[in-house]
């Protein structure tokens, strides 16, 4: 599959962008534009811009440039910034030109990405500055809106986060309700881990929760490669990092926000979880101006 380079070292499948949008466009335009058809001329032309309404990171211009593609080829989409800009009120974030009717019919689809990933990117930027000068990095979850798991995940790359799991064959992560399971078999997180070693691949890595100190433990006698600190105390996570001592990753997850990440980064864990940044994210306001 051919790749479009997006920004430095980032790339998106173009045919990932493809799905999104023709589901996205089937949605909004299936039984056509109603209210363009009525009031404009098939052939009138025109020009638009795409601009910033508050600041923030910018992301998904290829993505919107590919709505108006679909909708229309004969139109042109010209980025005057690239993802990962910061940009502020006012700026212009890109240019459209064409047909007016197929710019107004493309013109929520493409706004509707760029805003929410233009959100997510800006929601990681934001944790990202949090830590800096620690050891840790952001991370996303699989709180993905559905559907648009792989644009969201790329919108956190561009907001300098990192990626966790992309889907449940990604790697081993045993949760607290696999663990209530093996527990009524009277399985705990030793055999867990054990099972999880002999059943997966051995290229996949070992992870699973843990809600203290003693589970921490546990993981780390059973072998597991990552655990997983959920919902723990900053306090207990230090102690956690103290005991680990380096011979396994530390993730903290749970209840994360700008308030409290850095206190959650200085705790010395390697990786910070944030469900946050893909499921509750502000849109970023943009708006297209036909001029």
């Amino acid at each position: 599959m051919e790749s479009r380079k997006l920004n430095a070292n980032l790339e998106l499948l173009e045919s990932q962008i493809e799905a999104a949008v023709d589901a996205a466009l089937a949605e909004d335009l299936g039984l056509g534009d109603v209210t363009t058809r009525a009031l404009l001329p098939p052939d009138l032309t025109g020009k638009g811009v795409v601009l910033a309404k508050e600041a923030g990171v910018l992301c998904g211009l290829p993505v919107a440039a590919c709505v108006f593609r679909n909708v229309d080829s004969t139109v042109s989409f010209k980025p005057a910034l690239s993802d990962g800009s910061r940009v502020r009120p006012g700026d212009v974030c890109a240019t459209v030109e064409g047909t007016l009717a197929s710019i107004l019919m493309a013109e929520r689809v493409a706004l509707n990405f760029l805003q929410r990933l233009s959100g997510v990117a800006t929601a990681t930027a934001g944790y990202v500055a949090e830590v800096t000068g620690t050891k840790a990095t952001v991370v996303d979850t699989r709180k993905t809106t559905p559907g648009l798991r792989l644009l969201e995940k790329y919108a956190v790359r561009v907001g300098g986060g990192r990626n966790h799991r992309f889907h449940l064959g990604d790697g081993v992560l045993i949760k607290d309700n696999h663990l209530a399971a093996l527990r009524a078999e009277g399985k705990g997180i030793k055999e867990a881990v054990a099972l999880a070693r002999h059943a997966a691949p051995h290229t996949l890595k070992i992870e699973t929760e843990v809600e203290d100190i003693a589970e921490a433990k546990e993981a780390l006698e059973a072998g597991a490669d990552v655990i997983l600190l959920d919902n723990m105390p900053t306090e207990e996570m230090r102690r956690v990092v103290e005991v680990v001592a380096g011979r396994a990753l530390l993730e903290a997850s749970g209840g994360i926000t700008l308030d409290n990440v850095r206190a959650v980064a200085q705790t010395g864990v390697d990786l910070i979880s944030i469900g946050a940044l893909t499921h509750s994210v502000k849109a970023l306001d943009i708006s297209l101006e036909i001029s």
